[in-house]
């Protein structure tokens, strides 16, 4: 079990602050150095296809800026796997997307999709890119990435991030057991379990005690933070609440 947990920070929404103008100002880049210069272990971009925040050039920009490695968050399609081929980020996270949501609504279906996702999973791990995918916290999921050979999971965490926001507790102990139980099947299946989507200060804790997680990734709520307190430091909190829950 790991002993260290990791922090993946998404820096899309400073592109989508970016983007709203046109322009290069605010710099996704700036804030990969500044996740670097305050220890954090990972930056995730979703390259999106309508490119509503991180663009295509940016890929490299933030592979050149750090030394942190990229997890890039793609969907199932050939366009996104020649861009993978091409920038080799450290790890791809295969997720569902549909064009008109406004963030992921859920879990890849790794069950009912296995026959279309094994092509993705095979030619990313033979390009040497840790793979994973982005699922709920279920068993018959867990089992199609089992199936899969992807090494990692991450576990959405949405309807837990909701059962807090409403102040339900059955929900909230319910998806707790959910997200626990499967970390570690995950892990003594062989499979590195990740999780993220929703996880604030508030509600990061009890997610981060979890023991067979090893990695979380956080973005929209860190980018909001930092509006009002600065990057680093919301960054640097969050890793001391994670800290603290783990320690």
């Amino acid at each position: 079990m790991p002993n260290n947990l990791r922090l993946g920070v998404n820096i899309d929404h400073v592109a989508t602050v970016r983007n709203a103008r046109g322009g290069d100002h605010p710099d996704p880049v700036r804030a990969a150095e500044i996740v670097a210069s305050v220890g954090g272990d990972g930056i995730t971009a979703h390259l999106r296809e309508d490119r509503r925040h991180i663009r295509d050039e940016d890929l490299k920009r933030i592979q050149d800026a750090t030394d942190l490695p990229l997890n890039l968050e793609m969907a199932a399609t050939d366009e996104m796997l020649a861009i993978a081929l091409r920038h080799q980020p450290h790890a791809a996270c295969i997720v569902p997307e549909k064009r008109e949501e406004r963030t992921t609504e859920g879990g890849l279906d790794a069950a009912g999709q296995h026959n279309h996702l094994a092509r993705y999973v095979g030619a990313l791990q033979d390009a040497g890119i840790r793979v994973s995918l982005f699922i709920e916290a279920s068993e018959r999921q867990l089992d199609a990435a089992n199936r899969l050979g992807a090494p990692v999971v991450e576990f959405h965490t949405g309807e837990y991030a909701h059962a807090f926001f409403d102040g339900d507790s059955e929900r909230i102990a319910s998806e707790l057991k959910r997200v626990t139980d499967m970390a570690a099947l995950a892990a003594k299946n062989g499979i590195e379990p990740h999780a993220g989507h929703g996880l604030t200060y508030e509600n990061v804790q009890p997610i981060a005690a979890i023991p067979q997680l090893a990695e979380l990734n956080i973005g929209h709520y860190l980018i909001g933070e930092a509006i009002f307190h600065g990057l680093a430091p919301a960054v640097l909190k969050m890793r001391e609440l994670m800290d603290e829950a783990r320690g």
